[in-house]
């Protein structure tokens, strides 16, 4: 079997992701995990699938296809999965008044600990009282065991007071 993980943008409309799904159901494809959303007016995901060795050429043709139909796929042949190491897994939420450099700041943090951000979601609200723009985000992480969650939550802390930010650091399986 070959997994490949596929990468897509189009401008939104009703029918891509039957196309998408009917391209692989039509090569023997298993679709395995995705994650697609709306966004400014286009249409965007990823996703990894799952297909015979002898099917694959022929679906990556398919899929490469699509942009006539206004959907330009990407094929990548999807990495081995790393050996689980000595991690922790986290949720991050932050929230707080909108500015430019506010995701750089936080993921450098991240970073300069070993954290691996396995999913990131970030949406812009608008306050309802002030009507100022508000930043909000969800991020599962893998902290390495060598690094104390105490510490990464204070220095998450710290920052969050010279960005004006809320920060809530939980354990996975505390996500509700």
């Amino acid at each position: 079997m070959t997994s490949l993980v596929l990468t897509l943008i189009g401008a939104d409309r009703p029918g891509l992701v039957e196309a998408l799904a009917g391209a692989v159901a039509a090569h023997g494809g298993n679709w395995l995990e995705s994650r697609m959303a709306h966004l400014a007016g286009q249409f965007a995901g990823i996703l990894r699938v799952e297909v015979e060795d002898a099917n694959a050429g022929a679906l990556t043709a398919a899929l490469e296809a699509l942009e006539g139909r206004g959907l330009r796929v990407q094929v990548q042949p999807a990495g081995a999965e790393p050996a689980p190491g000595p991690y922790r897994a986290l949720r991050v939420e932050l929230e707080g008044l909108d500015r430019p450099g506010l995701v750089r700041e936080i993921a450098q943090v991240l970073a300069e600990r070993g954290v691996n951000i396995e999913e990131l979601v970030t949406d812009r609200l608008v306050a309802p009282m002030s009507g100022e723009a508000i930043f909000h985000s969800r991020a599962w992480v893998l902290v390495p065991t060598s690094v104390d969650p105490d510490e990464l939550r204070r220095r998450l802390e710290r920052l969050a007071q010279d960005l004006m930010v809320q920060v809530n650091l939980a354990q996975s399986d505390e996500i509700g």
